[in-house]
């Protein structure tokens, strides 16, 4: 596969300088993909960009009757008069499948381009993850620095000692910590059988924590979970990609 493949599209200029880049690409029980969109509808972020290549699926998101591509790029700005990390600007990133493994390279690497281009201060990537067992921590969370480790203490977030990330949350992870850029990895308890709406509102509240200028509240997907859940069911069934796809999301340890 040839080099540039991948590319993102600016529809405008957007000012994220210090600010925080929210990635959510579909894991076990849709968690990361749930919670991101609930994000982007949240806080009426706007599509500013969006990610491109011939090897996608062929299909095409339509919100508020505007076609978009299956790779979309969400900003805006956020209230910075609370005490918070920081950060006050906030893109997210977000879709509906899972990139074909010859992909997850060169999207990762455009990915974290694009975050240092912009000056992003740290990305934030969701993973849904099956731990298993009863009394185990709904979400536990990886960094790649000292600063982002510290966040997490902070928050009270449990930190995975030992295991194994894959996917775009995994080389995200390494690429960070071999450049030395601040990126968190939060990884959430999730159904492997069913998307898991009850599992991305985990994962939020750990977001709403740690970003309480974005008056971030779960509570809606949760009450909201059962028709969200059958509709992303739909969605990912309408763009099932071939039986060669792994499964990304793993832990090991």
């Amino acid at each position: 596969m040839s080099e540039g493949e991948i590319f993102i599209h600016e529809y405008g200029e957007v000012d994220l300088k210090d600010g925080m880049a929210i990635i959510g690409f579909p894991s076990v029980g849709l968690v990361s993909s749930i919670a991101s969109n609930f994000i982007v509808r949240t806080m009426r972020l706007e599509r500013r960009a969006a990610i491109i290549s011939k090897h996608f699926p062929p299909f095409t998101i339509i919100h508020d009757g505007v076609p978009s591509p299956p790779v979309r790029i969400y900003a805006g700005h956020r209230d910075s008069e609370k005490k918070g990390e920081r950060c006050e600007k906030l893109a997210v990133i977000t879709c509906e499948f899972m990139p074909q493994p010859e992909l997850i390279k060169e999207l990762s690497d455009d990915i974290l381009g694009w975050c240092k281009k912009k000056g992003i201060a740290t990305i934030l990537t969701l993973e849904g993850i099956n731990m298993g067992g009863e009394g185990e921590a709904k979400v536990l969370g990886v960094g790649t620095t000292e600063r982002t480790r510290g966040m997490l203490t902070s928050y009270g977030v449990k930190e995975l000692r030992e295991g194994m990330v894959m996917g775009i949350s995994g080389l995200l992870l390494s690429e960070g910590e071999r450049y030395q850029m601040d990126v968190i990895c939060l990884l959430g308890s999730a159904r492997t059988d069913v998307p898991d709406a009850r599992g991305a509102a985990n994962l939020l509240e750990v977001v709403g924590d740690m970003l309480p200028e974005i008056k971030l509240d779960p509570e809606p997907l949760i009450k909201e979970a059962e028709q969200i859940e059958n509709e992303m069911q739909k969605a990912m069934e309408s763009v099932q990609q071939p039986k060669k796809q792994v499964e990304y999301s793993q832990l090991y340890g």
